[in-house]
């Protein structure tokens, strides 16, 4: 461990959002880099895509909604404002700027959606016609085809912003994301947590990615050098491999948050050692058609040529045809 980098007047400076939620993960990094040692600061960083979720925010023109949580924190990166970027994976475009690297993903938490609504505790209790308050394209196509006859309500926010709206009667019920409730210990507003085979979770869902400067775009050789090691011991190498096949799928049927694409691959475990396990599922918008595979693979196989291999099983199923029908 460097003296020269290592010291309260050089701290590694990691740079976060500032929604609840953003500020426990980056802080959930942070202390295990105190606990091994390293001196850390946290600098909170405004981004368009928290702006947008202001009221009155006008979006500025042919803003096309990639990237819009990493842009500032990005820029603080290349810069050299921060050192280190933590962001919720699923958040990150498939394809990085190239002075740009994910140098550590840490292991996962639960990646599944979750049901939340006090006095229906599952979706197939709901009334007909039942509220359900979501602004994710895959999670309305996905609970459309579960459930062809709820509505949809536009409910943005942090996620107590979301449970307060949910309170005040502003929707009936909840699709959120469990690592995020989990982290928040809100784990009591979960009555029900979607199997991947009914809701196949966003690429990378529930897991956190590192971002620092890219070794060939580097501020200071050494200072870049040692951030990348320091985060070392928090790589999870099952997890990388996890969400690279997921990232992959997405990218070969055209990348971004907005399409109705699931992708959801499961490590060897004590059930299954041999092998990894994917699921995926591209879903029309209106919940009328999907094509969905679960496939496995031998545990020598790239995560790349997973990835690969799954997309193009489902585009010999259709799946490109099923997002031709996405307004442009």
């Amino acid at each position: 461990m460097s003296s020269e980098h290592n010291n309260p007047r050089n701290p590694i400076r990691i740079g976060s959002r500032g929604s609840q939620l953003a500020l426990w993960q980056a802080n959930h990094i942070l202390y295990a880099l105190r606990d091994a040692g390293y001196h850390v600061e946290l600098e909170i960083i405004r981004t368009t895509g928290d702006r947008m979720q202001q009221p009155g925010f006008v979006p500025p023109p042919n803003l096309d909604g990639k990237g819009i949580f990493i842009k500032e924190i990005e820029e603080a990166l290349e810069e050299g404002r921060i050192d280190l970027a933590v962001h919720s994976l699923k958040d990150l475009p498939t394809k990085l700027a190239p002075q740009f690297t994910l140098a550590a993903i840490p292991k996962r938490v639960d990646a599944r959606d979750v049901w939340v609504c006090e006095p229906y505790w599952a979706l197939h209790t709901l009334p007909t016609g039942g509220r359900i308050g979501t602004t994710s394209p895959r999670r309305r196509a996905q609970l459309l085809a579960l459930r062809p006859d709820v509505t949809f309500v536009e409910i943005r926010g942090n996620i107590d912003t979301r449970l307060k709206k949910l309170a005040d009667g502003k929707c009936d019920a909840l699709v959120l994301a469990a690592a995020g409730l989990d982290r928040l210990k809100r784990a009591e507003w979960v009555h029900q947590r979607f199997s991947v085979e009914e809701m196949c979770p966003a690429p990378g869902q529930g897991a956190l990615a590192l971002e620092t400067r890219h070794p060939d775009y580097p501020i200071d050789q050494d200072r870049d050098a040692f951030i990348r090691n320091a985060i070392a011991f928090l790589e999870h190498p099952y997890t990388r491999f996890c969400v690279t096949a997921e990232r992959v799928t997405l990218d070969a049927l055209g990348g971004g948050c907005q399409l109705p694409i699931g992708a959801h691959c499961i490590p060897p475990d004590i059930a299954n050692p041999n092998k990894w396990r994917m699921f995926a599922q591209v879903v029309a918008p209106d919940g009328e058609a999907m094509v969905q595979i679960e496939t496995e693979a031998t545990l020598d196989t790239d995560p790349i040529t997973l990835g690969l291999w799954v997309a193009n099983d489902l585009k010999n199923k259709g799946a490109l045809e099923l997002l031709s029908t996405l307004q442009p």
